[in-house]
């Protein structure tokens, strides 16, 4: 099993980015598949989930309005676009997925300043 992250880089406030998470090494379309982020100093928190057919989707209150979650299970990759972005995104973001929801991806780095 592999989640490979990609997207992220340095922003400034207002801007937008889109990170992906390809996979691989699973039945992707069989699974849940999330996004978590680290900020420094913080711990590892839930920003988004999205159930295997991408009907339902979840997201942490910070974040409501602003991202958005989605997935292309013909392609094996979840989408984490990400709208109007302040300083406070600034982290560490993780994918997570497959078999009992047990592997995550080595993280990519959003930096949101001006």
């Amino acid at each position: 099993v592999q989640l490979v992250e990609s997207g992220g880089g340095l922003v400034q406030p207002g801007g937008s980015l889109r990170l992906s998470c390809a996979a691989s090494g699973f039945t992707f379309r069989s699974y849940f598949m999330s996004w978590y982020r680290r900020a420094p100093g913080k711990e590892r928190e839930l920003v988004a989930g999205i159930a295997s057919a991408g009907g339902r989707s979840n997201y942490a209150d910070s974040v409501k309005g602003r991202f958005t979650i989605s997935r292309d299970n013909a392609k094996n990759t979840v989408y984490l676009q990400m709208s109007s972005l302040k300083p406070e995104d600034t982290a560490v973001y993780y994918c997570r997925g497959g078999p009992w929801n047990n592997y995550w991806g080595q993280g990519t780095q959003v930096t949101v300043s001006s």
